[in-house]
């Protein structure tokens, strides 16, 4: 007979274990909260201490990367790859290049990644990996020098079959096509094993917009099930990369009306909503000449407020697209004074365990970053399955294909989270990811 598990008990050993990792504790004790009621109603997971399997990665990887700049001076960085769970297929999650870059960082993603690569349904593991090294700023020619450094040090921990990493903050197509180039020389294989690749060499159409749309997408499948629908809506949305451009523009599509954009200097205002064209004003100033938003004011009618986030705005839904815990309970209080409906995380843990409190105490609907920002994952699994099977879909094909899975993913939370006629998608999402890799656990026993 085995007593029942406590959050607080399960906390303190994981604390204990993996000292002075707060985002990686942060993410468990999110996910613990969900996980260990069902655990305590089903014997053999308990029995089988999957819980505390599931939050030990099965390896962790760090290596020196010795580059040279333009100026000859030779400059060190710190490169990681945490391969968290390979239950359910090869270890699969991005690559980050950027100074916040450490252990715990890369913890936390990883094991937000097992879930959330569970909800698609494919046959994808989980696993994170980066460097604290800051592309900004740096010549082609030194990233090029960086990632093939990184790469020589990389490459034997990953394959087709293995881990397949992507990109993430810092890491674009230019980047990964350099890692390719060098993974390529090394092995003298051309082999599935990076995904975000440019077109020429097995890219997928829509990954670039895949994490962005499915954002979109599973916010409108929650406004259904609710009996609403995104069409008219006013829409908050934070951050002002590839996943906030491309969740404004699936916006725009199904009828919304975008207020905001944002970066690291302040918040974009268009008070009528931003258009197609301004939209595309904006991803050249951001993708191309990697502007501040704030040059928009010269171009087009706009309001930009230095240093603040859109939160304070009044409007009917939000999406935090930016970073980690960049909406605070102040933020949620502000939003649900505001009478917002819904929010859609499309960045990884945006909201702080306060603000999701306060959005649940509040009526607003809320949906987790493993279950809305899961597209991106989605589409580069998919961009694996057309290199093995040497073909690839149309755009509109694939399209249809990520809103296909979005829907999915959302109808798992729906089955799991739903009581007294009421959705938390928290515990949806994160039972249901929890279920799939677990059973595949047990399956093999104590391995």
């Amino acid at each position: 007979m085995y007593d029942d598990l406590t959050l607080e008990h399960f906390m303190d050993g994981l604390v204990k274990r993996n000292p002075y990792e707060p985002e990686f504790h942060q993410a468990v004790k999110e996910v613990a909260e969900s996980v260990i009621p069902f655990i305590n109603k089903n014997p053999k997971y308990k029995q089988a201490h999957i819980l505390e399997r599931m939050t030990e990665p099965d390896k962790v990887v760090s290596f020196r990367v010795s580059w040279e700049d333009d100026e000859g001076n030779i400059r060190i960085n710190r490169g990681y790859r945490v391969q968290f769970n390979n239950s359910i297929g090869p270890y699969k999650g991005g690559l980050r290049f950027d100074p916040s870059v450490n252990m715990s960082v890369l913890k936390f993603l990883g094991f937000e990644q097992t879930f959330k690569n569970s909800l698609t349904t494919l046959p994808i593991g989980a696993g994170k990996g980066g460097s604290d090294f800051n592309p900004k700023g740096k010549s082609d020619r030194e990233i090029m020098r960086f990632c093939q450094s990184f790469m020589t040090q990389l490459y034997q921990h990953i394959g087709p079959n293995m881990d397949v990493p992507a990109g993430d903050i810092g890491v674009g197509a230019r980047e990964i096509s350099y890692l390719f180039g060098q993974y390529k020389r090394l092995t003298h294989q051309f082999e599935s094993v990076l995904t975000g690749k440019s077109l020429e060499f097995g890219g997928s159409l829509i990954r670039t917009e895949a994490t962005g749309y499915g954002n979109a997408y599973f916010m409108q499948s929650m406004l259904i099930h609710s009996g609403q629908i995104i069409e008219g809506k006013t829409c908050l949305v934070s951050g002002s990369g590839n996943v906030a451009l491309y969740c404004a523009e699936k916006i725009i599509q199904l009828g919304g009306k975008v207020l905001t954009l944002s970066d690291s200097s302040g918040t974009l205002l268009v008070p009528n909503g931003i258009e197609q064209t301004q939209l595309d004003i904006i991803k050249d100033i951001k993708t191309n000449k990697r502007q501040r938003l704030g040059v928009l004011t010269e171009l087009f009618e706009c309001e930009f407020y230095e240093g603040k986030k859109p939160w304070s705005i009044k409007a009917d839904l939000a999406f935090p697209c930016a970073t980690q815990n960049e909406l605070d309970e102040d933020d949620a209080s502000l939003l649900a004074e505001h009478g917002c409906l819904a929010v859609s995380e499309g960045a990884n843990m945006p909201c702080t365990p306060e603000a999701v409190h306060t959005f649940h105490e509040r009526g607003i609907l809320y949906a987790p970053g493993k279950a809305a920002n899961a597209g991106g994952v989605a589409v580069s699994a998919l961009e694996m399955s057309q290199n093995s099977i040497r073909m690839s879909w149309s755009e509109n094909e694939l399209e249809q294909k990520l809103h296909n899975i979005m829907q999915q993913i959302h109808d798992q939370c729906v089955k799991y989270g739903e009581h007294d006629g009421k959705v938390n998608y928290v515990d949806g999402a994160n039972i249901a990811g929890f279920i799939k890799v677990a059973d595949a656990m047990l399956a093999y026993g104590v391995v």
